[in-house]
């Protein structure tokens, strides 16, 4: 925990930017009938069934200084979308960065490892070193702020049907530009002092 909160104290720096990682899973679905149309004064209303239309995996990456964040639509959630996230993340987000300062989940989706199963060892050599890697303990993925993005995301573009993926993507990108457009950033204000205050339960107990 305390190696995550000693990274977000770090100040800004174009050459290690602080990247923040998270991924999850969006249900597709349909309506089987057409909603009825709008009146003045009246709310939307929508018909209680539904048909699945199958489920992507999204990835989403933010760099909360610069108000920066992007976020990835694939089939499946396995270690080579994860690894092609990255690369992309290193080589077309931030080619110029001697080094990305990743905080990630406790996920075997997101590491060195996937880089080797996802491409060939001098490649997977080169994107390891393209990364400094920070796992967010067990229990504790509230630490990676890529969940305060997920929250946004979700209250402001995902908490409704969406159709296919094809509308998904559409629909993720148009927040995405509209959020990077307003500079947004995020305000992290919980330090090591805090969390040695706040939980202390959580650290070991010495006897004097």
């Amino acid at each position: 925990m305390e190696d995550v909160l000693e990274v977000y104290q770090r100040p800004e720096n174009p050459q290690r930017p602080l990247v923040c990682m998270d991924e999850t899973s969006k249900q597709q679905v349909k309506e089987v009938r057409e909603a009825l149309p709008l009146r003045a004064g009246e709310v939307a209303r929508q018909d209680d069934e539904y048909e699945r239309n199958g489920v992507s995996a999204l990835f989403l990456m933010l760099a909360p200084l610069p108000g920066w964040r992007h976020g990835e639509v694939r089939d499946h959630r396995r270690r080579l979308e994860g690894a092609q996230c990255l690369k992309e993340l290193a080589d077309v987000h931030f080619p110029e960065a001697e080094k990305i300062v990743l905080v990630r989940d406790n996920l075997n989706t997101q590491g060195p490892a996937s880089f080797y199963e996802a491409f060939e060892p001098e490649e997977a050599w080169r994107l390891t070193h393209r990364f400094e890697f920070h796992d967010t303990p067990k229990h504790g993925s509230w630490l990676n702020m890529a969940e305060i993005e997920w929250s946004v995301l979700q209250r402001q573009c995902l908490d409704r049907r969406i159709a296919d993926q094809a509308m998904l993507i559409r629909e993720i990108t148009a927040w995405e530009v509209q959020r990077n457009q307003a500079v947004t950033t995020v305000d992290w204000r919980f330090t090591t002092v805090d969390a040695r205050i706040k939980l202390k339960r959580l650290y070991p107990a010495f006897k004097s």
